[in-house]
């Protein structure tokens, strides 16, 4: 049975499918068909794979030749059983985790969320002072399916949960980037990735970003094709609607996030500040450049 050895564990909006992507790409990896199974974070109410089996069919046509099999699933991070699943399924798994500045990314996950329907507070703000009263099963949007994702200061304190993954996997089974350095230089990042996994490079120059902030032109469209996409589950259509597709594709526009307020962002520095530090003993890096006005 051909079986994953590396995960992209996350974290969202940390420029996990851009490299998700680019690792696709190469002759000698093997991705899982769909991005984002989501299998092992059992503790989230999130992800399309829900058995064993249809999990190890993701990798049913891996020929053998690959040097590495691997998914992205950017909520295994966050979750509190997800490596510890992986585990037992692959003790000798690798983890590839991507980390950003959190005052950067709680403003992109925000976006993210609005765009998936999980959130439907447009203001950041508001939507952060939010977080107490959602922690407690209200001002919960009726179309999210995972109520934890939208408790942001939580999701983006990336320290605890780096620190979480450390006391249960060996440090050299963990390969970590940082956003920072992606942006810098993203084919030395892209080298240095395929040396964790021990694939030779496949010469590529072409780093394209995926997944930039995206908004929906029409949700009453959405709508529409999320009912025909569930109606052709029901009527057991297997083949692709391609029209689906593209009509979502149109319905897409990419979205410019408006600055923060100063007040926001000092509540932002205020709120992750310790977790910042636990990073920098973690990795034994500097930044402070992220605490920055």
């Amino acid at each position: 049975m051909n079986k994953p050895n590396f995960f992209i564990i996350g974290a969202p909006k940390c420029g996990t499918t851009s490299m998700a992507a680019w690792l696709t790409a190469h002759p000698q990896i093997y991705m899982s068909p769909i991005k984002e199974p989501h299998y092992f974070n059992m503790d989230h109410k999130h992800g399309e794979i829900k058995t064993l089996s249809s999990y190890n069919a993701q990798f049913a046509d891996a020929n053998g030749q690959e040097k590495a099999i691997g998914e992205a699933s950017v909520w295994y991070l966050t979750s509190k059983v997800a490596v510890a699943n992986i585990l037992k399924f692959n003790p000798d798994a690798k983890f590839i985790v991507m980390l950003r500045n959190p005052i950067e990314m709680v403003t992109s996950l925000h976006d993210q969320m609005l765009f998936s329907q999980y959130e439907h507070i447009e203001d950041f703000t508001q939507a952060w002072q939010l977080q107490e009263e959602r922690k407690n099963g209200k001002a919960i949007p009726a179309s999210c399916v995972e109520p934890q994702f939208i408790i942001y200061g939580d999701r983006c304190k990336l320290g605890e949960q780096l620190q979480r993954l450390y006391a249960q996997v060996p440090h050299k089974q963990v390969h970590v980037i940082t956003m920072d350095q992606l942006k810098k230089d993203p084919q030395k990042e892209y080298k240095k990735t395929l040396e964790f996994l021990n694939v030779p490079d496949d010469g590529r120059i072409d780093f394209a970003v995926h997944n930039l902030a995206k908004a929906r032109r029409s949700l009453p469209l959405r709508k529409a094709v999320e009912w025909l996409g569930r109606l052709k589950i029901a009527l057991g259509i297997t083949g692709g609607l391609g029209i689906l597709n593209a009509i979502e594709k149109n319905n897409q526009k990419t979205r410019k996030r408006p600055p923060l307020p100063p007040q926001t962002k000092l509540i932002l520095q205020d709120h992750f500040r310790d977790d910042i530090h636990l990073l920098e003993k973690l990795l034994e890096r500097d930044f402070s450049h992220w605490l920055k006005p």
